[in-house]
C-alpha cells in the first residue's frame, strides 16, 4: 500500500473514478486547513478540536513526505525535496504549537500555498 493510497483511506471517502488526484489532494488540504484555522483562535487553542486538527495536518504531511520519498514518484526532484523539507518543518513547528511556543498561522499559510499550487495548471501532477 503506497502513501497516496493511505492518504485516501485516512482522510476521505472518495470515488476515485470521478476525481483527479490533484482534486483529491486539494480537498484534503482544504478540509484540514479549514479545521486548523477555525480552531487556532486563542479561545480554542486548548480544545480537543485544535489538537485534532494539528494531528491531522501533521499526518497529512507525513504521508506526503513518504510519497515524495518514493522512487516511483513522478514529481521533479527539486519539487520533491521542497515538499519533503516543508513536511519536516511542519512536523517540527506543530510540536512548537502544541507546546504553546508558536502559532499555527504558518501551517495554514503553507497549506494554502500548496492548495494554490494544486489549482495551478503549471504544477506537475
Amino acid at each position: 500500500m503506497n502513501a497516496h493510497h493511505q492518504a485516501h483511506q485516512a482522510y476521505a471517502q472518495i470515488n476515485p473514478g470521478t476525481r483527479s488526484e490533484r482534486s483529491i489532494e486539494y480537498d484534503l488540504f482544504a478540509r484540514i486547513t479549514k479545521k486548523l484555522a477555525a480552531n487556532s483562535k486563542e479561545s480554542a487553542k486548548n480544545s480537543v478540536e485544535f489538537v485534532s486538527a494539528l494531528h491531522e495536518n501533521r499526518r497529512l504531511w507525513t504521508v506526503l513526505a513518504s510519497a515524495v520519498a518514493e522512487d516511483e514518484n513522478m514529481l521533479p526532484s527539486n519539487l520533491r525535496a521542497q515538499l519533503f523539507y516543508l513536511a519536516e518543518f511542519t512536523g517540527q513547528h506543530t510540536s512548537k504549537v502544541l507546546r504553546k511556543e508558536a502559532s499555527a498561522d504558518i501551517l495554514c499559510e503553507i497549506n494554502l500555498s500548496i492548495m494554490q499550487g494544486l489549482q495551478s495548471k503549471a504544477t506537475p501532477v
